[in-house]
């Protein structure tokens, strides 16, 4: 079974339905033995850093998160989620992120004089930096969906594995070990990111059902 967790905030329904549409077992949780006895588990989100730092604290899942993300099974994160990896953001000041990673998340300047809006939203291609197994069948200079006001910058740019441009190259997935986490959207990304969706699942060692 394919954890995802419930921590009151985000995109739980759409992330659901594309493990549904798949036919792979997935349940949305924030039931803390649910989350240890998965067996791969997904952090979406939408909305802000410091909203879901605090909520996270609140339903008690930050060290359930931390301690599946120690066991070496696999973890996906998906847009706030891929952010709160990090130790912190400039939407959220004084929030702290769980660490995971060193760096921090960034704002989008204003791009007026390059014709460009933020919130960064619809459709943009990536550029793959890093053999993944979660991006296999992906091919290069693929379409995403997006939509944020906010990138990570991580310190270490070897966890980069994805990179699009938006005024300037930056990060748009991260992969190191047992976790993979992409800015943009996996669920609202066609057939693509439905490609994601399977290859996670089938890393989770879960299989179709039919």
């Amino acid at each position: 079974m394919i954890a995802i967790v419930d921590y009151g905030m985000g995109n739980l329904r759409s992330v659901s339905k594309a493990f549904q549409s798949q036919e792979f077992p997935a349940v949305v949780t924030r039931d803390p033995k649910e989350i240890s006895n998965a067996s791969g588990l997904v952090l979406p989100g939408v909305g802000g850093f410091g909203d879901c730092v605090k909520n996270l604290n609140d339903y008690g899942l930050i060290s359930p998160i931390k301690d599946f993300i120690d066991s070496g099974k696999p973890f996906l994160g998906i847009c706030l989620g891929l952010q709160v990896l990090f130790e912190e953001s400039e939407e959220s000041p004084g929030a702290q992120g769980l660490g995971i990673f060193k760096g921090k998340v960034v704002k989008f300047p204003d791009f007026k004089e390059e014709g460009l809006k933020v919130p960064h939203m619809g459709w943009n291609e990536i550029k793959i930096v890093k053999d993944t197994p979660v991006l296999k069948g992906v091919p290069q200079d693929s379409w995403f969906y997006f939509v944020h006001s906010y990138y990570a910058s991580p310190k270490d740019d070897s966890i980069s594995a994805v990179k699009t441009t938006y005024g300037f190259e930056f990060t748009a997935a991260v992969s190191k070990d047992n976790i993979f986490a992409s800015q943009f959207h996996p669920e609202k990304s066609s057939t693509l990111g439905l490609k994601i969706v399977q290859n996670f699942a089938a890393i989770c060692g879960e299989k179709l059902r039919a």
